[in-house]
């Protein structure tokens, strides 16, 4: 089975670091794009960003652009957010999640972390959340 495991949760000041790992298992990881997501209290899930571990094309949404960074190890079928000068909206739930698609036909869409110029949200596998909290 499929497995996705989020950590690094934390607490920490406006402008301080953080950084989320996501474990996976179940999977041959190398081939998939793999996804963060994250929903602030009282708000809607937003995607964050993603990493394609084939070529290491990567998306961030607008408001972590230039703060955050994503990253994989293939061979620890890990990726990695470093968030860096948080700030208090980036308070949220995290996690990350990947399209678990079976078989050959799925290959190339599940490689793909966008489709038609958005972030794939239909994704079939999604770890339990770990809990980003910035103080101002």
């Amino acid at each position: 089975d499929v497995q996705l495991q989020a950590s690094g949760a934390g607490l920490v000041q406006a402008g301080g670091s953080l950084r989320l790992s996501c474990a996976a298992s179940g999977f041959t990881f190398d081939g998939y794009a793999i996804s963060w997501f994250r929903q602030p209290p009282g708000k809607e899930r937003e995607g964050v960003s993603c990493i394609q571990t084939t070529d290491g094309t990567t998306y961030y949404t607008d408001s972590v652009q230039g703060r955050f960074t994503i990253s994989n190890d293939n061979a620890k079928h890990t990726v990695y957010l470093q968030m860096n000068s948080l700030k208090a909206d980036d308070t949220a739930l995290d996690y990350c999640a990947v399209d678990d698609s079976p078989g050959i036909a799925n290959y190339k869409i599940r490689s793909l972390c966008m489709a038609r110029g958005r972030l794939r949200t239909n994704l079939g596998s999604w770890g339990q959340g770990t809990q980003v909290t910035v103080s101002s």
